[in-house]
């Protein structure tokens, strides 16, 4: 297993559409703030991020189904991005690309209004009391969010996990974010405005359905404010 690690760490080092900022390989190179779409996928498409994207199956199901759309999926975990880049670069996706960062960080890469949308899909809950700042959804990230999302740019979170539902529709609601749709079990709602919301499965999302979980979903829009550049 050490070895399969090493291998993939490697690979993507040589992986065109994987940015490591703190690698040497990367630094010489890496100025796409403020410039993502132009600089580094060459055209005028809007950018959509996969926070916490793991394999990377959303971000390279939703380059597949929206090929007019750049997409990013973000993780820190070198040998779970190796899988989204290499489907990638097998299937020719050239608007998906993989930023390995640690979340916290976002601001330092995104410029302010430059994202068109943020996927949260089955992020770690972070179920302890201390951990709540780490929690994609806390009103830390949210407000990191804003700093980088276009005005009327939705976010949008599929988890197992009710407890991290339901702290997110509270943090929603307390700080006045606007609901567009929400279910408690997606697989079992009717009308869903959202396309490809359950033709998309992550690794994890397949094992909780096979175990019999629930899956919920919640798409939402933040509040207009004045955000920081």
């Amino acid at each position: 297993m050490v070895k399969n690690k090493l291998r993939k760490f490697a690979e993507i080092n040589s992986f065109s559409n994987v940015i490591q900022p703190q690698s040497q390989h990367a630094l010489s190179r890496f100025g796409y703030r403020g410039g993502w779409s132009d600089r580094f996928f060459k055209n005028n498409n809007p950018l959509v991020l996969e926070i916490g994207c793991g394999k990377g199956e959303y971000t390279t199901g939703l380059g597949e189904a929206y090929p007019g759309t750049n997409f990013i999926g973000i993780d820190i975990k070198g040998d779970r991005i190796w899988k989204g880049a290499k489907y990638a670069l097998d299937h020719g996706l050239t608007n998906v690309a993989f930023l390995r960062i640690q979340a916290e960080n976002i601001r330092t890469f995104f410029a302010k209004g430059e994202v068109s949308g943020i996927w949260l899909t089955f992020p770690d809950p972070q179920s302890r009391k201390s951990r709540e700042k780490k929690r994609l959804t806390s009103p830390a990230f949210l407000e990191r969010y804003r700093n980088i999302l276009k005005e009327e740019s939705p976010v949008r979170l599929k988890t197992d996990n009710m407890g991290l539902f339901e702290y997110t529709l509270e943090t929603i609601r307390a700080e006045g974010h606007i609901i567009d749709y929400l279910s408690y079990d997606l697989y079992s709602a009717g009308d869903i405005k959202e396309p490809f919301v359950r033709e998309i499965r992550t690794y994890y999302e397949r094992m909780f359905l096979d175990q019999g979980k629930k899956i919920h979903f919640v798409k939402f829009f933040l509040k207009s404010g004045q955000a920081a550049g």
